[in-house]
C-alpha cells in the first residue's frame, strides 16, 4: 500500500505522472515552525523526517511525504499567514534570486530513505500593480514564498536552474528513485 502523507493536490498531480495513485492520504499534523536559528536547508530535511515519522502506516507500506521550502538567504518563507506577509514576501523576491528546497522521504517497515533538491530561481522586478493583480488570484495561498510556479506566478520567474517538480512540490527523478528502493513499481 502506498501512503501519501500529504494534502497536497501538487503533490497528488505530481504523483499521477509517475502513474502512480496512493492507496490512502494522511496528511500529519506536524509544527512547521522554524526553531530559533534554524537554516533553511536544515529546516526543510527536519520537517520532512518528523512528517514521515507522523504517519501511521503497517509495517509493509510505503509512506511517502516532502516539504518545501523557499528560502531567501537564510531566511525561511514559509505559507504566508495573511496577503500582507504574502505582498511582503513577494516584494522581498522582486528582482531576487532564491532557493527552494524540497526534502522527500520515505519509508517501509524500519527503513527510510531521504533526498532533499536545491533549486534556484530568481523572478523577474514586480510591480505594485503585478503583486495586486497576483494577490488577487489568491494563488499565494498556502504556498510557500506566496507563490506557485506552476501557476500565474510563473510568468514572474524571469530564471530557474534546478528540479521544476522540485520547486512545485515534488522532485520527480528522486521521488522515483526512493520509490523504487522501497520496492514500489513506477509506471505501473
Amino acid at each position: 500500500m502506498l501512503v501519501l502523507g500529504s494534502g497536497s493536490p501538487r503533490r497528488l498531480e505530481l504523483l499521477a505522472q509517475l502513474g502512480l495513485e496512493p492507496d490512502a492520504v494522511r496528511p500529519p499534523d506536524v509544527d512547521e515552525t522554524p526553531r530559533r536559528g534554524e537554516l533553511p536547508r536544515a529546516y526543510c530535511v527536519r520537517v520532512a523526517a518528523e512528517k514521515l515519522a507522523a504517519v501511521a502506516a503497517e509495517a509493509d507500506d510505503v509512506v511517502l511525504c516532502a516539504d518545501t521550502t523557499v528560502a531567501l538567504g537564510r531566511r525561511i518563507l514559509g505559507k504566508p499567514e495573511g496577503e500582507a506577509e504574502a505582498r511582503d514576501f513577494l516584494g522581498k523576491l522582486s528582482g531576487r534570486r532564491h532557493r527552494v528546497y524540497t526534502a522527500v522521504g520515505v519509508r517501509r517497515g524500519d527503513r527510510t530513505w531521504h533526498r532533499v533538491v536545491e533549486s534556484a530561481v530568481k523572478l523577474k522586478r514586480l510591480s505594485d500593480a503585478e503583486i495586486d493583480g497576483y494577490l488577487r488570484t489568491g494563488d499565494w495561498q498556502g504556498k510557500a514564498g506566496a507563490y506557485a510556479i506552476q501557476g500565474p506566478a510563473g510568468a514572474f520567474v524571469a530564471w530557474m536552474q534546478g528540479s521544476f517538480s522540485g520547486v512545485v512540490g515534488l522532485p520527480l527523478h528522486e521521488t522515483a528513485n526512493l520509490l523504487q528502493a522501497a520496492g514500489v513499481e513506477v509506471w505501473r
